[in-house]
């Protein structure tokens, strides 16, 4: 009877602490074996490196050496080189030069790597254009408003970017005042005619050098799947001439139809959901890609179809015309957050059980028939150390244990047996202070049994 409350205690307990471990490794297991491969990376200049110009972007024009580029440089204030696209207002860029001196070479958009290398070894242009990119010292100019862009890609017009950048090599505050607006006109009759002619033959109208080639069908699906969109390809246009926009004109004549409309790398979208997206597609993909619009010489094919791919994005997210599709719940994301956790967890009770023994346990017992085998192992180990002073106690809690046993036996409330082994322990404890020998306190020795 007195090995009951230990046996009992030590398995429930060494189930407790194993189970526990055997948890925290399964969970260890799963969460490494659920990760996914991690992609390898490379800085070795293997295929990566040699990229440049797959997709069209680099152009037939070279530039000269750099001795050559240095010489014609002194021999004027601005070089163009072959193929560039540049241009600007002469007279606001020489006005914010001043007295400055400042020497400009321009260069070709589409240029490779040692070509671009050799511009930028030119040590006396203080202001470097490539394509309609703008740097000199240590600043670059980048747009970051429709309208700049418009300006850059549509005519290549860079003279905001060049005041900027002057005024800032020279210390000068910002230039401040809007530029003027966007010199748009209405098409004429003959110029809309020969569009809509085109556009109902085939969907496309593809200008005089213009460079688009036809229409990337994929892309066009999947921004505007439920009707045909209309597609209007013109060249970068000149400077100082009022541009036709074709947009408003078209919708009348096709009305709730999608119309794209590219003036070199820019592109005018009108059409339905026009207010809803149309400025939101532009900006994200400018200032996305207009660090290499403004580089290099992609064909309006390019340009076109990452457009049409931003379109699709948004319209996938729910920006306009179709809600975001609903996904089913995927429980494995939370799962996989939540087995770290169940691992420390499990760990932590495998310790704390382990434990146990050395940093100590309950101080009972919790089942009544345990605690009663516990006090009556007690009982036994005191009787033999008793005396005048500890006897009466003795024999109270010993005549206790009894009825208690009898309780049990004879199935009374297990409240009845709780509420006499309660009294056992409080005469066990009067014994033990007597005896002075604080082991063999009922909390201590019960405690100790069980571990």
């Amino acid at each position: 009877m007195a090995e009951t409350g230990r046996i009992g205690g030590s398995v429930g307990e060494g189930a407790l602490r194993w189970g526990a471990l055997g948890l925290a490794l399964v969970a260890l297991v799963v969460f490494f074996a659920a990760q996914p491969e991690r992609p390898e990376a490379s800085f070795d200049g293997g295929p990566a490196a040699n990229l440049e110009g797959r997709a069209g972007e680099l152009s037939d024009h070279s530039v000269p050496s750099v001795e050559d580029m240095t010489a014609l440089v002194d021999e004027q204030p601005v070089v163009r080189l072959p193929g560039s696209i540049a241009v600007w207002d002469d007279e606001a860029v020489r006005e914010a030069i001043g007295d400055a001196g400042y020497r400009i070479l321009v260069a070709p958009p589409g240029l490779d790597e040692d070509e671009r290398d050799r511009v930028a070894d030119v040590e006396n242009a203080d202001i470097t254009v490539l394509g309609t990119r703008v740097s000199g010292g240590a600043y670059q100019v980048v747009g970051d408003a429709l309208a700049d862009w418009r300006d850059q890609f549509a005519v290549g017009d860079i003279t905001d970017e060049l005041v900027f950048l002057i005024r800032a090599l020279r210390d000068l505050p910002e230039q401040q005042g809007a530029s003027p607006d966007f010199p748009w006109r209405e098409p004429t009759a003959a110029e809309l005619d020969a569009v809509v002619d085109d556009l109902r033959d085939t969907g496309l109208h593809i200008a005089a050098e213009a460079t688009l080639t036809e229409l990337p069908a994929d892309a066009a699906a999947s921004a505007f799947p439920d009707t045909d969109v209309l597609v209007v390809a013109l060249p970068m246009q000149p400077l100082g001439e009022p541009v036709a926009r074709y947009g408003p004109a078209l919708t009348e004549v096709f009305p709730d139809t999608p119309i794209v409309v590219l003036y070199g790398s820019w592109i005018e979208y009108h059409g339905p959901h026009e207010t809803e997206f149309a400025e939101v597609a532009a900006t994200s993909f400018y200032a996305q890609f207009e660090s290499r619009l403004s580089r290099y010489d992609y064909p309006q094919d390019n340009v076109l179809y990452a457009y049409l791919n931003r379109v699709g994005d948004l319209r996938f997210s729910g920006v306009f015309g179709r809600p975001t599709p609903q996904e089913p719940f995927d429980p494995m994301p939370a799962a996989l957050l939540a087995l770290p956790v169940v691992f420390v967890a499990c760990v932590a009770v495998f310790v704390a059980v382990s434990l146990r023994p050395i940093l100590g346990g309950p101080s009972r017992p919790r089942s009544s028939t345990a605690r009663l085998a516990g006090l009556t192992a007690l009982s036994i180990e005191v009787s033999g150390l008793s005396g005048r002073e500890s006897d009466p106690a003795l024999v109270r809690g010993i005549a206790t244990l009894q009825a208690a046993r009898e309780a049990v036996e004879e199935g009374l409330p297990d409240s009845h047996v709780r509420s006499l082994l309660n009294d056992a322990e409080r005469e066990f404890a009067a014994v033990a202070a007597a005896l002075g020998r604080d082991d063999y306190a009922p909390n201590v020795y019960l405690r100790s049994r069980i571990a």
